[in-house]
């Protein structure tokens, strides 16, 4: 019988990418009193507009 050798620096970037947003979210969310985010305010922490084309607030500028 063979033991399968142990990895002890296996990262999944995505995954960790995801938790560090999550994150963010669940911290923004505790700072609003009124105990919801809004859609613009979720973009924001989510930094939804710096992957939009058309420039950093994600309008389009055609």
């Amino acid at each position: 019988m063979s033991v399968a050798p142990v990895v002890a620096a296996v990262q999944d970037h995505v995954a960790l990418a995801e938790i560090e947003l999550c994150g963010e979210l669940i911290i923004a969310a505790s700072a609003v009193p009124e105990g919801r985010l809004s859609a613009d305010r979720i973009d924001e922490v989510l930094r939804v507009a710096e992957a939009l084309p058309g420039g950093s607030d994600g309008k389009d500028r055609t």
